[in-house]
């Protein structure tokens, strides 16, 4: 499977390379390689982290339809302000999530560490959301979500998976700086 791990790692990490860059073609390469990863995760027995791929299939959609028609002048997508009490909704739906696939994962699968892998599933499901909405603070989940991705990736031998999710980690830093300049702007 590892060159299947290799052509998924590319293609999203160009995907991730587009979003940060607020380019409106971000969304059909991710879902090429949301495809990829259900296939990955499913083999290694990740079914949280397969399941948060059917729903970035939907995320993605609804992101280029969202973004579509938000274009600046300079065809990059415009970011959005987000309100607090939508935010904190956000974190409250999350940890709810992460409760309610955490349970049935560790009582009724063979799932390797259920309660992480729902965890970060449920909160990845809230930063595609923000992304979707181009609220600036998507990028500063993402960065905290993939610190804990990478040790998950690492522990089940995912190693070019494990590097993908540095290198994202790395362009969402990226991603941060050029949405704040756009947004100053």
């Amino acid at each position: 499977m590892s060159w299947l791990e290799t052509v998924a790692v590319i293609i999203t990490a160009f995907g991730v390379w587009l979003m940060a860059r607020r380019s409106l073609w971000c969304w059909p390469v991710n879902i090429v390689g949301v495809v990829l990863y259900m296939w990955i995760f499913f083999h290694a027995k990740l079914y949280s982290d397969m399941s948060l791929q059917f729903f970035y299939v939907g995320a993605n959609i609804f992101g280029w339809f969202q973004w579509r028609g938000r274009q600046g002048g300079d065809e990059t997508v415009r970011v959005a302000k987000p309100q607090l009490a939508e935010m904190a909704a956000g974190i409250v739906v999350a940890t709810a999530g992460a409760l309610a696939l955490g349970y049935p994962m560790a009582r009724y699968t063979d799932a390797v560490a259920p309660w992480i892998d729902s965890t970060l599933t449920s909160f990845s499901f809230l930063a595609q959301v923000w992304a979707a909405r181009r609220f600036i603070e998507n990028w500063w989940l993402w960065i905290t979500l993939d610190v804990f991705y990478i040790a998950l990736f690492l522990y089940k031998n995912l190693y070019q998976t494990s590097g993908l999710y540095l290198m994202m980690m790395i362009l969402c830093f990226y991603g941060f700086y050029d949405w704040r300049r756009a947004a100053r702007a």
